[in-house]
C-alpha cells in the first residue's frame, strides 16, 4: 500500500509516518532522507544534489522527482511506502501518478493556530539534536537538554514571523494539492489537532480499514 502523508508544516507528518512505518511494516521516506540517501550513496542524481546543496543552490522540481523515482524503485519499496515531504506542487504530484502512483494521501487537517503553537514553542539542543516543546515536551530545566545538558535553541525556521511565512507559501504552493488529489478520489482526512496519541488511534483504524480494503 502506498501511501502520501500530507498538511501543513506542524501538521504532524513526520511523527504519524514514523509510527505507521513501525506498525505497518513500510519504509518512511521522506524528502531530506531520499536527498541524504543518494548523497551518501554517491550516485549521479546524488552527487548533483551534493554539489547544489554545496554551492547554497535549490533543488530542482526536475531533480527532487528523479531522486524520489530511483528511492521508490528500491526493493524495500516494492511493497508499498509512506511518503512525508512529497509531493509539494501539482508537478510533483502529476510526475509520481506517472512512475508510482499513490494508493491513498493522509491529510493531517490542523488550523493555522495549532502551527502556531506547535512550532513556535519547539526548542532544539545545540549538543545532540533532541528536541522539546515548551508546551507538550518541555526539558526538566529551562533551555537545558535533559539528555546531554546542551543549551535548546529556537530554530530561525520556528520564530513566529517565519512560521506564517512557511503558512502563507504553503497555502499558495502546497494547499492546491488537497483539491488535485481529491478529484483522484485518494485524499482522506484526518483531524491533526488533538495531542500525537489520540491522532495515532484514529490515523491507526483508518489505515487499517483502508488496507482491509484494499485487500479485499
Amino acid at each position: 500500500m502506498k501511501f502520501v502523508f500530507f498538511g501543513a508544516p506542524g501538521a504532524g507528518k513526520g511523527t504519524m509516518a514514523a509510527k505507521a512505518a513501525v506498525a505497518f511494516g513500510l519504509p518512511h521516506i521522506s524528502t531530506g532522507e531520499i536527498f541524504r540517501g543518494a548523497m551518501r550513496e554517491g550516485t549521479p542524481l546524488g552527487l548533483q544534489v551534493k554539489a547544489l546543496i554545496e554551492s547554497g543552490g535549490l533543488v530542482s522540481d526536475a531533480l527532487t522527482i528523479g531522486l524520489v523515482r530511483e528511492r521508490l524503485a528500491k526493493p524495500d519499496a516494492a511493497k508499498g511506502w509512506l511518503l512525508d515531504g512529497f509531493p509539494r506542487t501539482i508537478p510533483q504530484a502529476e510526475a509520481l501518478v506517472s512512475f508510482c502512483p499513490e494508493d491513498y494521501v493522509i491529510d493531517l487537517t490542523v488550523s493555522d493556530a495549532k502551527v502556531l503553537e506547535r512550532l513556535s514553542g519547539r526548542r532544539m539542543c545545540r549538543g545532540c539534536g533532541r528536541s522539546f516543546h515548551t508546551v507538550f515536551m518541555p526539558s526538566a530545566k529551562p533551555d537545558i537538554c535533559d539528555d546531554c545538558g546542551g543549551e535548546l535553541y529556537i530554530r530561525n525556521d520556528d520564530s513566529v514571523e517565519s512560521v506564517r511565512t512557511r503558512l502563507e507559501n504553503y497555502r499558495t504552493q502546497t494547499a492546491p494539492l488537497e483539491n488535485y488529489y481529491r478529484s483522484r478520489g485518494t485524499l482522506v482526512s484526518v483531524d491533526g489537532e488533538a495531542s500525537a496519541d489520540t491522532v495515532w488511534s484514529v490515523l491507526e483504524t483508518v489505515m487499517e480499514r483502508l488496507l482491509a480494503g484494499k485487500k479485499a
